[in-house]
């Protein structure tokens, strides 16, 4: 199976960001991730501290958007989802690439010839790893995950009708606790 894009959704903290970048570089081909933040910064005029927040969560005030009037306008939040579509169609138009989050797998799914991956591992190994990676914090690392993972979900759950993580909705999902960053980098690569 050849593939031109590949995106990967990622539980917080299993190595998913770490994982696509080093299967793009394996690859020879370009990764999104931090780069489609500023991308979306700089053609949104939207903060990128605003940006990684409100584009990977649900929009403020969920409840009362969905029993709200829409008549009113579209949020920040429903702006930058119609933006973060359009960069994400136009990047995989250019090429072979790889993107991290964004709902990439979603927007993609009639768009471009990819390869939907889901990363995730068990909750010791992500929080040791967020706390190796991301340094100590106020919060416990197991609550933190839950927090961002919850957010994320309802994020997917928001915009694209789809259960974020759910094993159907992805081409393959692997488990970095088992396998290893470096052994899931060989495995997509693999695949591509």
């Amino acid at each position: 199976m050849k593939n031109r894009v590949i995106t990967i959704s990622r539980e917080f903290g299993s190595g998913g960001r770490t994982i696509g970048k080093k299967v793009a570089e394996q690859l020879g081909i370009s990764c999104y991730d931090a780069e489609l933040i500023q991308k979306l910064a700089k053609e949104s005029g939207f903060a990128e501290s605003y940006i990684k927040e409100a584009g990977e969560y649900t929009p403020h005030g969920f409840l009362s958007l969905a029993f709200s009037n829409r008549a009113q306008g579209p949020t920040n939040e429903d702006i930058l989802w119609d933006l973060q579509y359009k960069v994400i169609t136009e990047l995989a138009g250019k090429g072979p690439c790889v993107i991290v989050g964004r709902c990439a797998d979603y927007i993609l799914r009639e768009k471009a010839d990819c390869l939907n991956v889901f990363i995730h591992a068990d909750m010791a190994f992500r929080a040791e790893r967020i706390v190796n990676v991301y340094g100590e914090r106020e919060q416990s690392p197991e609550q933190r995950i839950r927090d961002k993972d919850k957010r994320r979900a309802a994020y997917h759950r928001f915009y694209t009708d789809m259960k974020w993580g759910h094993a159907q909705n992805y081409h393959i999902t692997l488990n970095s606790g088992v396998f290893g960053i470096d052994r899931c980098v060989e495995i997509i690569c693999g695949l591509f």
